[in-house]
């Protein structure tokens, strides 16, 4: 299959999740290329075509790192590609990341990629799901109460104190568009600093409020979820517990310096994916994370989901087989069934 993958900026790019699954697609055979999100071109009566790197067949490399660091390099010019020529478009940049300077890019690969899904391209995740899911804590709300923490949504002061109060003077406070672990506080009885997290907050936006979950001090845990089930591979599960190594740090980010170790699949993890996959399933969604502490959801990620580069560093399987298999057997029920299934019917089929 000829499969694309679109990445927020491939000279930031990061070893993660996006390269270990492009690097065992390459392994197995398939045409592999790589865009910058900004890479989409529109010439009205064309398809859209995207400038793209592809990786050569006798591409050689020692490691995903050495991987990323040749495909970043010169020797592999940027070439114009008909899009429709793609079995599959994998969206994996990340539109809340993106900084102020580059605010053209947070809707727009989204847009190129309904577009391109509306040619008859396979696009995972999605495209419509992932415009519906845009800010993904609000797409986290309209979850089943049961899984998750009480919470509120506002840029009102009043109300936060209202729910501060109701909430035992523990909680935590987030942009309600934003991503891993920045501005995100905890804000107990002492309220330090309060009026200045709430104009910082207010600052980039709306403010989620979520009660504080005593559990978080032991971490949160990151499951990967592909076709509303746990990703598995020889019954072990894509489940990492993320814990930070400051006791007086709650946020267990990665990125933050949290780190990884094994995890089981609890009756709660479990209970919560069975309740989110209806939906997961429904919308489209192929290949999501979902952070929990204990028997609670604490957040959602539709948009760029990480973990398997981390994953494969503390024992756990390599998953990326597992997913690449699942994408081929989806771009087969396409050629074989021609238009008889949606896009997102086939984005979340086994």
């Amino acid at each position: 299959m000829k499969i694309c993958f679109v990445l927020s900026d491939l000279i930031n790019e990061p070893c993660g999740t996006s390269l270990v699954l492009m690097k065992k697609a390459h392994e197995r055979g398939h045409t592999v290329y790589a865009m910058n999100v900004g890479g989409f071109n529109f010439n009205q009566g064309s398809p859209i075509s995207i400038s793209c790197k592809k990786i050569p067949k006798s591409f050689k490399y020692k490691n995903v790192e050495e991987f990323l660091g040749k495909l970043k390099q010169d020797s592999i010019k940027w070439k114009m590609l008909d899009s429709q020529k793609l079995d599959v478009l994998f969206l994996r940049n990340n539109p809340t990341e993106e900084i102020l300077s580059r605010h053209w890019a947070e809707h727009s690969g989204l847009a190129f990629a309904r577009m391109i899904q509306q040619q008859g391209v396979l696009v995972l995740n999605d495209a419509n799901a992932m415009s519906h899911s845009f800010i993904d804590k609000l797409y986290f709300e309209e979850l089943p109460e049961i899984i998750k923490p009480d919470s509120l949504i506002t840029r009102d002061k009043s109300a936060i104190l209202e729910f501060w109060e109701k909430s035992g003077k523990k909680i935590v406070l987030k942009p309600l568009e934003g991503s891993g672990g920045q501005n995100i506080y905890l804000i107990d009885k002492h309220k330090s600093n309060f009026n200045q997290i709430i104009k910082t907050l207010t600052d980039k936006g709306y403010i989620i409020a979520q009660k504080y979950l005593p559990e978080v001090s032991a971490g949160d845990v990151r499951v990967l979820v592909m076709n509303g089930k746990v990703l598995e591979k020889d019954g072990e599960p894509a489940i990492m517990r993320r814990i930070n190594s400051d006791k007086n740090e709650f946020r267990s980010n990665i990125s933050l310096g949290g780190k990884v170790e094994k995890a089981e699949l609890t009756p709660e993890i479990k209970r919560i994916v069975e309740l989110t996959a209806p939906k997961l399933i429904r919308d489209g969604f192929f290949f999501v994370g979902l952070d929990v502490v204990k028997d609670k959801l604490i957040e959602i990620n539709v948009m760029s989901p990480g973990g398997l580069y981390y994953g494969q560093n503390i024992g756990l399987p390599e998953f990326t087989d597992t997913i690449v298999e699942a994408i081929e057997r989806k771009v087969e029920y396409k050629e074989l069934h021609k238009n008889d299934f949606t896009n997102a019917m086939l984005a979340t089929m086994d």
